[in-house]
């Protein structure tokens, strides 16, 4: 059955029954689904990952005034729900043997800031941070441990699926990702009654009564049963994705990777990542936006890898613990065209532009 058949059926289905939203069979079908998948015992299925993210630092009890560390290499979702919670989020530098969250720098930021609440890991583009050494120093200072896995999901670390070491984990299925609802994202813990508390919270946190009744502030996170259907669908071809991922970085790596200054984003023996975008550094003279540039002529996009946080104009004013490590990966990366359904073609194409750069 292709993809689009795996979801029509279960949209045809939450049609037939008028389950459209907030809930029905395919939302708890996607929930057992997913959480089967990973290997948590329990899932909530959100509007969005950043919902996941923010119902995790609520979770957490993560309050006013609160401490957060926080990778500085991300996307703003991450960070924008640690302020949701008006909470203070600590910026942690990355390394280059994983692009993702130093170890070292999370110590000594723990040394600063023994008090904090607790720490969000991010699985940069499908790579696995270094977890047993993030791990370990989160159960030496006894902090809870929220995983971003939004790029990660069907990424693995010593065989364990990311997003299931920490406290909680959280999926996205925005557009972009790896599979796709449309939008969505996932809550995962091992903690049901956490999950159940934050299902409930999703749903405008409505008390059992016959009458509408609300004792806490709730919020309007659920994810529909027809989006919840259309992720059921996809989940069916993730192993699939992966595969077509590693095919694409494989393919840049062997065509590029003798170019003088590039470099490809590292993949460990321990990491068995999804590939979600595949990206590269530059150090010599041929620079991120001399490629970006050159495939924009041809109609094709490429972007710089992302903007650290501690250089963000909202978040500059909030503290930053390394030694620069993201920022000159910000500089010095790209992230090329990774869409499953590039062919063989359309990436010859692409690499045949990017060579031709440094012919000119």
């Amino acid at each position: 059955m292709s993809d689009q058949g795996y979801e029509m059926q279960y949209i045809k289905e939450a049609f037939d029954t008028n389950w459209i939203a907030p809930l029905g069979e395919n939302v708890n079908g996607f929930e057992r689904e997913l959480a089967e998948k990973v290997g948590s015992k329990a899932a909530a299925a959100l509007s969005s990952g950043t919902a996941a993210i923010h119902l995790a630092l609520k979770a957490a009890e993560v309050e006013e005034g609160d401490i957060v560390f926080c990778p500085s290499l991300t996307f703003s979702a991450t960070a924008n729900p640690i302020i949701y919670q008006n909470a203070i989020p600590v910026f942690i530098d990355s390394d280059f043997e994983t692009w993702n969250m130093c170890p070292k720098a999370l110590e000594e930021a723990f040394e600063k800031y023994p008090e904090v609440k607790a720490v969000i890991v991010v699985h940069l583009y499908g790579l696995s941070a270094d977890m047993d050494k993030i791990m370990k120093l989160c159960k030496k200072h006894n902090v809870v441990v929220i995983e971003d896995a939004a790029e990660s999901l069907g990424g693995y670390y010593k065989g364990q699926h990311t997003g299931t070491f920490g406290d909680y984990g959280i999926f996205s299925f925005n557009g972009n990702k790896i599979i796709t609802a449309s939008a969505g994202g996932m809550l995962v813990s091992n903690n049901e009654e956490k999950i159940a508390k934050a299902r409930f919270w999703a749903t405008q946190s409505r008390d059992q009564a016959r009458h509408y009744q609300h004792s806490e502030l709730g919020f309007n996170y659920r994810m529909s049963n027809v989006v919840a259907g259309i992720g059921r669908g996809q989940l069916k071809v993730l192993n699939e994705r992966v595969e077509k991922k590693k095919y694409i970085y494989n393919f840049y790596k062997k065509e590029l990777s003798e170019l003088e200054g590039v470099e490809f984003m590292p993949i460990n023996e321990w990491d068995e990542p999804n590939y979600w975008l595949s990206s590269m550094t530059l150090t010599g003279k041929v620079r991120p936006i001399d490629i970006i540039e050159a495939l924009e002529e041809d109609n094709i996009e490429s972007r710089p890898v992302w903007k650290p946080m501690h250089l963000q104009p909202f978040f500059e004013k909030y503290d930053f613990v390394g030694e620069g490590i993201s920022e000159k990966l910000f500089e010095n990366g790209v992230c090329l065209p990774s869409d499953t359904k590039i062919t063989d073609g359309e990436l010859k194409r692409v690499v045949k532009i990017i060579k031709g750069v440094w012919i000119e």
